[in-house]
């Protein structure tokens, strides 16, 4: 019994248990908590169980608190060159249009995507909303106007998928600023997709018709 209430007694001072498990001292830690994290205004939903599943982030965190170490923040710069994309379609592919847009700095903040400080949008044709669908060879040429973002920048998000938006896994997001033709000669534009467990990618033929589901990776207009 005295086993039991010192157990106790440790886990309401906030001690470590001794089967090794924290406990809050009290419910008004816990939303002390949680204020400081809104006020933080970077934390969400995905964020904290990423904590979840890798306890050992919490691990590195505490040797922050204790000065034992330093936070250096992760910059993630593309180079957008031609080809990169290429190795994953395989033999038999070329880029029929590359957009070359030099280098690039991604950045999520507060849930969204940021390239060189501009947010990218999941744009939409007018010929795309209400119901409409538009061919795929047309709305080529409705986005040749359009800062549409290339196959390089899927190739970097499927690798940190950290940076994409969590409202991209609704519907799908392509990525226009490449163009592809096969060995039969047919053009294909690839494709962001979330199947409700990670994300992958594909490719979409220019013959099919493009509706509201199909926006365009892009950034916004400042």
């Amino acid at each position: 019994m005295r086993r039991v209430l010192e157990k106790r007694i440790s886990r309401e001072k906030g001690e470590c248990a001794m089967s090794g498990e924290f406990r809050f001292n009290s419910g008004g830690q816990i939303h002390e908590l949680e204020i400081a994290l809104a006020k933080s205004g970077d934390w969400d939903n995905r964020a904290i169980t990423t904590i979840i599943q890798k306890p050992e982030l919490l691990s590195d965190f505490l040797k922050v608190v204790r000065g034992q170490a330093q936070i250096v923040a992760t910059k993630h710069v593309v180079t957008c060159t031609c080809g990169s994309f290429l190795s994953r379609l395989g033999s038999g592919w070329s880029e029929e249009e590359h957009r070359n847009s030099g280098t690039m700095e991604l950045e999520n903040k507060n849930g969204r995507l940021y390239i060189n400080g501009v947010k990218v949008e999941r744009y939409l044709s007018p010929n795309q909303r209400n119901g409409k669908v538009i061919g795929g060879h047309e709305l080529r040429r409705e986005l040749a106007g359009q800062p549409v973002l290339c196959a390089c920048m899927l190739d970097y998000l499927l690798q940190h998928t950290e940076l994409i938006p969590e409202e991209w896994k609704s519907g799908y997001t392509f990525f226009w600023g490449t163009i592809f033709r096969n060995q039969d000669g047919d053009l294909y534009v690839v494709v962001l997709r979330w199947d409700g467990v990670q994300w992958y990618w594909y490719h979409g033929w220019l013959k099919y018709d493009w509706g509201s589901r199909s926006p365009a990776a892009c950034l916004a207009s400042e």
